[in-house]
């Protein structure tokens, strides 16, 4: 069995330039976004249009630095201008999310009352561990309201040419089991919907059960989802015909989804996609390097390394189409390599948002 089609056209330039040239790569890459945490990449995915709310979650997220420093005084200061932020925008925040689930937004409201609260009293005890484990809490309880923003009926439009194939509406988690342990991956189909639909679709068939990992390189990618036999990719069984998943990524600043085109091709040199390859565990899906359509099953867990592949300059985005993150069992994903496999995958909450084919 031959894995050649898709090792070659995966991280080609990424394990040979940022190898042998990683000062000079990273100096002619362009500056993207620094986000590292998979969490707020995710929450900064969502589509909804609400800056209240966006205004909050990034007041949290930027005490970072002042944290690393222990500038005690700033960070109360950013916990007090939350409060305040909170207190006069809650009404208007509640008015854009539906009727129906205001309760709902109301009582995480209250969370996130009490753990701003939290916060002061970790800044004034001084306690950095608990200033962090406060706001990941506080964070998720916001991330959880602005999901509530999310239109319920929200659908990318999507080229016909790609009715056939599967799609995932909105998001969806799943446990993937391997021989090292189990690993915990949210896939995005609000913004990777055709890539993140395929995956669920074939996890759901037990397609990745059993299949080994085919690829373990050092601070870059582990791949998997190559079946036995010759078929590199997904045979539907009712057609004998492999499937093909476009190559599909997301900017913010774009209206359109792009589809088989790389951000080179496109003219979009200083661009950060809306889903980064900017952290441990992003997945990825994999195609050759003669065509930019012929993504079928393989995908790959980027192993970031903040030396070799920093958050924002890599040579990944644009190529390759992120469509989930690895949210759970970094410790798992760190050990494995290619001697062991997937156990299974199964999905744990979403299913429901796949829609078949046409």
């Amino acid at each position: 069995m031959t894995h050649q089609h898709f090792k070659r056209g995966l991280i080609a330039l990424l394990a040979t330039v940022l190898l042998a040239f990683p000062q000079a790569a990273r100096a002619g890459l362009p500056q993207g976004n620094a986000v590292k945490d998979p969490a707020a990449i995710l929450r900064d995915a969502l589509p909804f249009e609400q800056d209240d709310i966006r205004n909050l979650q990034h007041r949290l997220e930027r005490t970072s630095d002042d944290l690393r420093a222990k500038r005690w005084s700033a960070l109360g200061k950013a916990v007090s201008r939350s409060e305040a932020l909170l207190s006069t925008r809650q009404s208007a925040i509640l008015a854009a999310i539906p009727e129906e689930l205001r309760s709902e937004a109301e009582a995480l409201f209250s969370k996130v009352d009490a753990g701003l609260e939290d916060l002061k009293e970790q800044v004034s005890s001084s306690d950095k561990p608990g200033f962090i484990r406060a706001r990941r809490t506080t964070l998720s309880r916001i991330g959880d309201i602005e999901a509530l923003l999310v239109p319920a009926d929200f659908e990318r439009s999507i080229p016909k040419e790609f009715d056939a194939l599967p799609r995932l509406m909105g998001r969806a988690t799943l446990l993937i089991r391997t021989t090292q342990g189990d690993l915990t991956a949210v896939v995005d189909g609000y913004n990777a919907p055709l890539t993140a639909g395929a995956f669920v679709d074939l996890s759901l068939k037990g397609f990745y059960d059993g299949l080994p990992f085919i690829r373990a390189e050092d601070f870059y990618v582990l791949q998997s989802g190559d079946p036995e036999g010759p078929a590199l990719g997904y045979v539907d069984p009712k057609t004998q015909q492999e499937r093909r998943v476009p190559l599909e990524i997301r900017v913010p600043e774009e209206e359109d989804t792009i589809y088989n085109e790389t951000f080179e091709d496109v003219g979009l040199f200083k661009a950060t996609p809306t889903l980064p390859f900017a952290t441990l565990g992003t997945l990825g899906w994999a195609h050759s390097a003669n065509a930019l359509d012929d993504g079928s099953s393989q995908f790959f867990m980027f192993l970031y390394e903040a030396e070799l592949t920093p958050a924002g300059l890599n040579l990944v985005d644009g190529r390759n189409a992120a469509y989930g993150y690895v949210v759970d069992g970094f410790d798992v994903l760190e050990e494995l390599t290619t001697d062991d496999r997937i156990e299974s995958i199964k999905v744990i909450e979403g299913a429901d948002g796949l829609k078949a084919h046409a």
